[in-house]
């Protein structure tokens, strides 16, 4: 079984903060319930909008933070990180100390969308911490599918675990390269697919469902359901690589 992240794209709609329509969020409630019927579905998250969030950009030993909202540039994600914090500071502390190890990378921060963003429910008045995405970009070394260094995997896995027992950690995914990956773009003349690779993703992502099927194709049926569901204009699907169990 392969397992498969489906990510759908934002928009001038969702960057401004909409909420969900009660349509919306009966339709995507539907499908997800379908697919953990047919024991298919292993999570999916909302972002909130990229106003909220902040950009890293770290070369050469250097960092920059760029506060949102984020334009689009090339948006091509080679993985996430979701962690559990107090503060949108402490994400990006925590971003940084994966930076330092990874080396030169660029970083988006940015909340998850929790019920309460959109009306569902209240806060929970004793919550202090809320999860953010660490959504890693690709890169030229990620795209050919190099792998981390020995050292790096060990620090990594350090950084996981350590975090992981103070409750920060919540789950790191790491994308396979794009080029075996789809991308489906909806319009009025219906959906068309493309195979990978990607040169580029100039959208954002809006949020994201991870499935397990038999192949990226036998996953069709599902990801156009998707694309109906959360009324998207273009929708990516990529393979995730086998968890590192000190990253999972």
């Amino acid at each position: 079984m392969a397992r498969l992240i489906v990510m759908h794209k934002t928009n001038a709609h969702w960057e401004a903060g909409a909420i969900p329509s009660a349509s919306l969020l009966a339709r995507v409630g539907a499908l997800l319930g379908e697919l953990a019927q047919a024991g298919m579905l292993e999570g999916g998250e909302g972002l909130r909008p990229s106003s909220e969030g902040v950009r890293l950009r770290c070369s050469g030993g250097a960092s920059t933070t760029i506060d949102g909202p984020f334009e689009g540039g090339n948006e091509l994600p080679a993985g996430f990180s979701i962690v559990r914090v107090p503060s949108l500071g402490e994400a990006v502390e925590w971003a940084s100390r994966e930076a330092a190890i990874v080396g030169d990378v660029e970083l988006d921060i940015r909340p998850v969308t929790e019920p309460w963003d959109i009306g569902l429910g209240r806060k929970p008045a004793d919550l202090t911490a809320r999860r953010y995405m660490v959504l890693r970009k690709a890169t030229a070394a990620t795209e050919d599918d190099v792998p981390l260094s020995s050292t790096q995997r060990t620090q990594l896995s350090r950084l996981i675990e350590e975090t992981t027992r103070s409750g920060v950690h919540l789950v790191t995914e790491t994308m396979r390269p794009s080029r075996r990956g789809r991308r489906y773009k909806s319009s009025r003349n219906g959906i068309a697919v493309f195979d990978g690779p990607f040169i580029e993703s100039k959208e954002l992502i809006a949020g994201y469902m991870i499935v397990s099927a038999a192949s990226i194709e036998g996953a069709d049926r599902w990801v156009r359901l998707y694309i109906d569901a959360v009324d998207g204009d273009e929708v990516d699907v990529r393979e995730l690589a086998p968890r590192d169990p000190a990253a999972s």
